[in-house]
């Protein structure tokens, strides 16, 4: 049986991640691929707990170290329950978030480098990384607007503007370092534009599989 393709989706907040994860859902459907969509930090039952544990706006503080940690452990929850054995039987995985968000919010954002981050990936990766990566990019202005508009916010959506500058800047960063992989997708103009040119990044993965 082949492996299935997995495909992550980037971006700071606000940058219209949910609905175009719900495009993807059905151009991957529509291609006759059966997809498993999820998401990170999350993906499995004990995952979602750490997620939890990551996004409430809790009364204790979580220093930058234990966030990345946390993280880490999550993933390879969800790499070893959830992705990997869908990708095993075939199926596409789509997911929202995964290794790019601690490299560019962890490693750059928080400061904590992206030695310590890419020590962290080797060891829960094993080499994987995703065939495709959709970077949905605005000025991080407008995805903080954006944010502030929809009202209730967890603690990642709760940051100075200049903690989003950072890990826009390290998004597009890795974009330019692994230029096969990621695709960056102009997320400010209206939704229309974003998914004609999510439609034509992904056109060849369903021309070639």
């Amino acid at each position: 049986m082949s492996v299935g393709k997995f495909i992550t989706v980037e971006g700071i907040e606000g940058t219209g991640k949910s609905t175009n994860l719900d495009f993807v859902t059905g151009l991957i459907q529509s291609h006759g691929y059966e997809v498993h969509r999820t998401r990170e930090p999350g993906g499995t039952p004990m995952a979602e707990n750490i997620r939890q544990l990551l996004l409430d706006n809790g009364q204790e503080t979580v220093p930058p170290i234990a966030e990345l940690l946390l993280f880490f452990a999550s993933r390879s929850l969800h790499l070893e329950n959830t992705i990997k054995p869908a990708l095993e039987a075939g199926r596409w995985v789509l997911c929202d978030r995964f290794t790019d968000a601690t490299r560019a919010y962890q490693g750059v954002g928080r400061g904590l480098g992206l030695d310590r981050v890419e020590h962290l990936a080797d060891w829960v990766l094993q080499g994987l990384e995703p065939n495709l990566t959709l970077l949905l990019d605005a000025p991080a202005e407008v995805g903080l607007e954006r944010v502030r508009a929809r009202g209730e916010c967890d603690r990642m959506d709760n940051e100075a503007l200049a903690f989003y500058q950072r890990v826009r800047d390290a998004y597009l960063s890795l974009a330019d370092a692994y230029p096969t992989r990621f695709a960056i997708i102009d997320a400010s103009q209206p939704l229309d534009g974003v998914q004609a040119e999510i439609e034509a990044v992904m056109r060849p993965y369903f021309d070639h599989n």
